[in-house]
């Protein structure tokens, strides 16, 4: 006999419904989402447990963006819940809304408590998104840094569009990046184009020179092409030209913020990192530095919680469904994204460092380059990272360094 609970987690409430094996309702409640009502269900359990003394004790809730951690961790940490081998489990919320959906019913969250616990009973549920306290504490350094660099990309974007209006030539005649410290010194200074383009060529050179502290291989050349894309590009009228250049100082300035948070977030994961032993192992792979195995290992958790390599590729949304009919084959398959995006991202721009550093994973990725004709990088880079998956899984489970592949 199973005793299940199933909880619908918001900010403020934990709806509660408790269901024997044989859907028999044994108590519906609804508690605050605090300490004490984790406390009462927890009670509720204990009791429960002392009459029939069930074979299994599965509870189980959504991942409700933060309000699922508080519940989940107290109920998965509390060390009576442990002596009677209480599985916590975190679920996927797609899963539940998609078995909700076979059901005619209304919309209640004592209703979906009730479906949650109905779920368990089938024993269908995927890897629990539940982790240990360090994993979680990583995730929270490696998602802000996600979020950090999407916003990022997103500055440097407006921050591209607005400088061709200011100077529409220049990312096309410098090839040289516009968002190093010094370009972006020049692009938002106080001198104008024209200021900047009657500049000798010398006294631009030495400029770009002392600005880039000597970084510059070729100040003379970078210097020509500059005052080239100002000479070519059209003017803008003063009222134009002031409100685009409050803008790209406002981007600039904005852009200098993030890279600076981003280089504080990496410093913190390097530090936790080391008090991963499972680090190691990722480390030792070409390519994969402190931040790529962070992203990695914060997402994946202990290892075991998955079967095998391909239930980790499902999980990071890095597997194609089988479209099949009769007779039927398709060869051409879609890749899935509803897995975890910031598992998918790390693996994704691991492949690719790994790629650069790696013969064989390099080998690998031109071969897929060239099966296609359209979307080239990005598909090869997607199949190199599935490639990638198995090498993780083999080196995390195994405790494993790498050692390079040999290329057949």
């Amino acid at each position: 006999m199973k005793l299940l609970v199933g909880i619908d987690v918001s900010s403020e409430k934990l709806d509660s419904c408790f269901l024997d094996s044989e859907d028999q309702t044994l108590l519906e409640e609804s508690l605050p989402n605090t300490i004490a009502g984790a406390s009462q269900i927890k009670a509720h359990i204990l009791k429960f447990n002392e009459f029939v003394h069930y074979d299994r004790i599965i509870v189980g809730m959504e991942a409700t963006s933060v309000y699922s951690f508080h519940p989940s961790t107290f109920l998965a940490e509390d060390q009576d819940l442990k002596a009677l081998k209480v599985e916590v489990v975190v679920m996927n919320p797609k899963a539940i809304h998609r078995f909700k959906g076979l059901f005619d019913e209304d919309k209640t969250d004592q209703i979906d408590a009730y479906r949650i616990a109905d779920f368990l009973r089938f024993d269908r549920f995927n890897v629990s998104l539940l982790k240990e306290e360090q994993y979680m504490a990583l995730q929270r350094l490696t998602r802000s840094r996600y979020q950090l660099i999407c916003q990022l990309t997103e500055m440097k974007q407006h921050f591209l569009e607005n400088l061709y209006y200011k100077c529409n030539t220049l990312t096309k005649e410098v090839d040289t990046s516009v968002f190093g410290s010094t370009m972006m010194d020049l692009l938002t200074d106080s001198m104008s184009l024209d200021e900047i383009a009657a500049m000798p060529l010398e006294n631009l050179a030495a400029f770009l020179q002392e600005k880039g502290r000597g970084r510059f291989s070729d100040p003379d050349k970078l210097a020509k092409s500059i005052s080239k894309a100002i000479k070519g590009s059209y003017r803008l009228g003063k009222m134009m030209q002031n409100s685009v250049d409050i803008v790209l100082a406002s981007y600039a300035m904005m852009i200098r913020t993030l890279k600076k948070e981003i280089q504080a977030l990496d410093k913190a994961i390097q530090n936790l990192i080391t008090t991963i032993p499972e680090s190691k192992s990722l480390l030792s792979i070409p390519g994969i530095g402190p931040v790529y195995a962070a992203g990695i290992l914060a997402e994946l958790g202990q290892i075991e919680r998955f079967e095998d390599e391909a239930k980790i590729a499902k999980y990071a949304g890095l597997y194609w469904k089988r479209k099949q009919s009769g007779n039927f084959e398709s060869e051409r398959t879609v890749m899935t994204k509803t897995g975890n995006h910031y598992l998918r991202y790390y693996l994704v721009e691991a492949a690719g460092s790994v790629m650069r550093n790696e013969p064989v994973y390099r080998e690998y990725y031109l071969k897929k380059y060239h099966e296609v004709p359209k979307h080239q990088h990005k598909r090869a880079l997607v199949l190199t990272a599935r490639k990638l998956v198995r090498m993780v899984d083999v080196l995390l489970r195994n405790h494993q360094l790498y050692a390079p592949e040999r290329s057949v």
